[in-house]
């Protein structure tokens, strides 16, 4: 089993800055593509950011060149560093990892879609 833990949320003031941690804990053997979400009350799941397995990145257009997206494949850990942060920021996000559990899983191309506890982003003044 693969568990995700999510930290680096809280209360901001407008302007400010914040950075979202999602460590993976368990069996890995490779984590492939990585996202971030956020649902605010009253609007649909939203992808943030996501990096492929590569380093290629992807932003949606109301964080560009604000948020960053990284990953650490030594420490199973990847990190949303928000700036600029806007009240419309405000939402829970969620990480979301693919995982290969297993060299076999690999090879075969089987991943799983794990999902961490998520993590509240206030933005406030």
């Amino acid at each position: 089993q693969v568990q995700l833990v999510e930290s680096g949320g809280g209360l901001v003031q407008p302007g400010g800055s914040l950075r979202l941690s999602c460590a993976a804990s368990g069996i890995i053997f490779r984590i492939n593509a990585i996202g971030w979400y956020r649902q605010a009350p009253g609007k649909p799941h939203e992808l943030v950011a996501g990096i492929t397995t590569g380093g290629s990145t992807n932003y949606a257009d109301s964080v560009k060149g604000r948020f960053t997206i990284s990953r650490d494949n030594a420490k199973n850990t990847v990190y949303l560093q928000m700036n600029s942060l806007k009240p419309e920021d405000t939402a829970v996000y969620y990480c979301k990892l693919a995982v290969a559990a297993t060299y076999a899983d690999y090879v075969n191309d089987r991943y799983l879609e794990v999902w961490g506890q998520g993590t509240l982003v206030t933005v406030s003044s």
